[in-house]
């Protein structure tokens, strides 16, 4: 009778332990790859034009082609670019045969997602990451790329950067920040939340503020709330502790910010931030405002009594004002007065 008590109340004791660590997941214990750095984006270079989730328009895809034209690059296309398989640019072999591709062909320089929308998380289990890690280059994009940019930063340690789509608008600020971070390599590059006095907004969703101020140094990772979110309780869930986290979001109303955020608090180490960079989160306005709090009051909810600094509005997110982030590397967050500098650059 003892024993079998005891070995009742050890189970459940046990049971209870596994259940209130829910940071404890595959990511937290492997050992990180060391930090590798692709070569800088030169000019004249050759872009691998891929469709890793939703399909692109025809208009979409010409859109982005005139876009690296016009920023001198050559371009050649994943054979799955132009392919559509429902929700997505083709199957999962095809979209991650243009990824593998893309890395290994020795005549590509850097491999530039078209669009985001849905079906990078697919591909994580899949993919080479020893090819990757054995081709270094710079991998562009956002949204749901962030799925990628995090399972390839884990497994390989390579620095990719969270910018602009190629079919994206690229209005001189985001130009700017690009360079800096990609073709013209800044260490101390600052990235500063635009100021409502002198700058005239094209919506309340552009205003920045602070949601607690103070400053902070460490590691950069982060991007779609949504797509972080889903790679919870995977083997690429990512990690936060002691990083400054970059979020971002588009068309979710303040109550499923307020989900996706708490789960990310619960489940996830985002409470063990060294800070946090808001971007723009477009069209997240609540249908009705007589039962709902406001974004912004959402987020002081959610993120202002962590005890760590949370800034608000800092130029990048579903918006054409987008600045270019590369993953891993070591940068300083200001909240108070809004600003993100680059403490090192992402590329060789």
């Amino acid at each position: 009778m003892f024993r079998r008590r005891f070995i009742q109340q050890t189970g459940f004791t046990l049971l209870a332990s596994a259940i209130s660590a829910p940071s404890a997941r595959a990511a937290d214990t492997e050992k990180p790859a060391a930090l590798l750095k692709p070569a800088r984006l030169r000019e004249g270079a050759t872009i691998g034009l891929i469709a890793p989730a939703s399909p692109a328009s025809d208009e979409k895809i010409n859109k982005a082609l005139a876009n690296l034209a016009a920023l001198g690059y050559q371009v050649r296309e994943g054979k799955s670019l132009r392919a559509r398989n429902g929700h997505l640019a083709g199957t999962d072999p095809a979209r991650l045969a243009d990824l593998h591709w893309a890395f290994s062909d020795p005549a590509v320089d850097a491999v530039w997602c078209v669009r985001g929308g849905y079906g990078c998380t697919r591909l994580l289990p899949e993919i080479d990451y020893d090819l990757i890690r054995r081709h270094p280059k710079p991998f562009i994009g956002y949204s749901d790329v962030t799925a990628l940019h995090i399972a390839i930063g884990q497994k390989t340690g390579l620095v990719t950067f969270h910018g602009p789509v190629a079919a994206a608008d690229f209005p001189e600020n985001t130009l700017r920040h690009f360079r800096a971070a990609l073709t013209q390599p800044q260490a101390g590059y600052r990235i500063q939340a635009p100021d409502p006095a002198t700058e005239v907004l094209p919506d309340d969703a552009y205003v920045p503020f602070t949601i607690a101020p103070g400053t902070a140094r460490g590691q950069l990772t982060g991007g779609n709330i949504s797509v972080l979110t889903a790679l919870v309780g995977t083997p690429f869930q990512p990690v936060f502790r002691d990083k400054i986290v970059f979020l971002e979001d588009v068309g979710e109303q303040p109550y499923r910010i307020d989900r996706l955020l708490t789960q990310l608090l619960q489940a996830t180490d985002l409470n063990q931030a060294a800070g946090i960079a808001l971007g723009v989160f477009a069209e997240c306005t609540p249908k009705n405002t007589e039962f709902s709090l406001t974004l912004s009051e959402t987020l002081r909810d959610r993120l202002g009594n962590l005890g760590i600094p949370v800034a608000y509005g800092i130029p990048f997110g579903h918006v054409p004002h987008q600045a270019t982030f590369p993953y891993q590397t070591e940068v300083a967050l200001d909240a108070g007065a809004r600003t993100l500098d680059l403490l090192e650059t992402g590329v060789e």
